[in-house]
């Protein structure tokens, strides 16, 4: 069976999860107006700037509360685009809960706070995005709300984008923060689209949700490709595991998790796009039944048809199952040790397989793991104690299965598995000193 994940409080913090907060939030961000990323700035009743300002005020409202935990910050760009044709500000709203004792490494909830209507260039008109994504940006602050309470030793930022209508521009300003910052990001959860059970055709589903990963990493060079085609990893890319490791906290919060092996939705984006171009692991979460009726539509009713994306297209008890999935997926990965790196396989000619890795810090066993090449997800493991940073599997031939590592803290806490080499690494390897 695949890895069963008992998070750090997990079960206290999704049952804290409170379907009132998050209609309270969506309602406030309806109420002003639209959130286009080019509408007003200034007024403090309409448009994105008092989207974003109301964001920040909650975040520092639970600061607050919890003795100063969060920082509060709102990183800027001047940034164009297709449909940014003059440069306009983006601006993205984080909270960052500093980890205790491995604050580098980085885990994020993140959505876009802007909103659109028919016409992606209209900023003056009403777009109240309820669905679209104020779900998403309902879940992140309800997220920062329950887990700002708790202590872990990763760190875990709250991010609300801008500009996500306007050419994923948000995503793209939080990938150049991070770098900026050398946060070492093992995980970005993008929440996108996450409160509405009833699709188009009418079929209604409340018990799943899709976690879309990239099967090969965006920043794979050439001769890494070659390397992967050959040897295999086409479905073992870091966001891919992670995908597979939010599917074992299903339990946690009443939903079934469909993966889907997409970057995305047929021919369509996320925020969740621009951090995998920077090389950082990132899933997109969405609903299961899209009612497209309700996504980029001005609010009308056209020969008794309803549009536009307002407050009774959401299901809240349904997001409130989503934010407890998110919930329970944050606390495992900040609270357990990080994924190992340098993870290599050896094996050919012989009938035994040997993996080794780098040591964890934090980590008080590793659990390596196989599956047959055709299995979807990890079948078998074994436990490797934490002084030993190798094994050999006997008898376990190198050819037939797919392997793959995880660290394993004290308390039982698993990192998602790692798949060897470049094509399932987490974190970027150090460059290779020359001279």
């Amino acid at each position: 069976m695949f890895l069963t994940l008992q998070p750090i409080g997990a079960s206290a913090a999704t049952a804290e999860v409170s379907e009132r907060e998050l209609r309270e939030t969506i309602d406030r961000l309806v109420g002003f107006g639209t959130r286009h990323t080019l509408s007003d700035t200034k007024s403090e009743t309409r448009g994105i700037g008092a989207a974003r300002r109301y964001g920040a005020a909650r975040f520092a409202e639970f600061s607050k509360s919890c003795g100063g935990c969060l920082v509060v910050e709102a990183p800027s760009s001047m940034m164009t685009s297709p449909r940014v044709p003059v440069p306009a500000e983006i601006v993205d709203v984080l909270a960052i809960q500093r980890g205790t004792s491995d604050p580098d490494r980085v885990v994020i909830i993140s959505a876009h706070i802007d909103s659109r209507n028919s016409d992606v260039m209209d900023n003056s008109g009403d777009a109240p995005g309820a669905n679209d994504d104020g779900s998403g940006s309902a879940a992140v602050i309800e997220a920062a709300r329950v887990l700002s309470r708790q202590k872990f030793p990763a760190t875990i930022v709250y991010a609300l984008l801008s500009g996500e209508e306007q050419g994923l521009l948000g995503g793209k300003l939080l990938a150049e923060t991070a770098k900026t910052k050398s946060w070492r990001v093992e995980a970005v959860l993008n929440n996108d689209i996450v409160g509405n059970s009833g699709g188009s055709s009418g079929t209604r589903d409340d018990r799943t949700v899709r976690v879309f990963s990239e099967g090969t990493k965006a920043t794979e060079t050439p001769e890494q490709a070659g390397r992967r085609r050959y040897n295999g990893g086409e479905v073992d890319s870091p966001a891919r595991n992670l995908s597979r490791f939010i599917a074992g906290l299903e339990g946690k919060s009443g939903l079934r998790v469909e993966q889907v092996y997409r970057t995305d939705r047929f021919g369509r984006g996320g925020d969740q796009v621009p951090m995998l171009a920077a090389g950082f692991p990132s899933v997109r979460i969405t609903e299961r039944q899209e009612n497209y009726d309700r996504q980029h539509q001005n609010v009308r009713t056209e020969n008794g048809r309803k549009f536009g994306d307002t407050v009774d297209g959401v299901d809240f008890p349904y997001l409130a199952k989503v934010t407890r999935l998110n919930i329970a997926a944050l606390a495992a990965l900040a609270g357990a040790p990080a994924p190992p790196s340098g993870v290599i396989v050896e094996g050919a000619v012989t009938p035994d397989t040997k993996l080794s890795w780098k040591p964890v810090a934090g980590a008080k066993s590793y659990r390596v793991w196989w599956r047959p090449t055709t299995a979807a997800t990890w079948t078998t493991s074994r436990d490797v104690p934490g002084d030993t940073t190798s094994i050999v599997l006997p008898g376990i031939d190198i050819d037939t299965w797919f392997f793959g590592v995880s660290a394993v803290s004290a308390d039982g806490l698993s990192s998602p598995v790692v798949y060897p080499g470049p094509a399932g690494a987490f974190f970027a390897e150090p460059a290779a000193p020359t001279g």
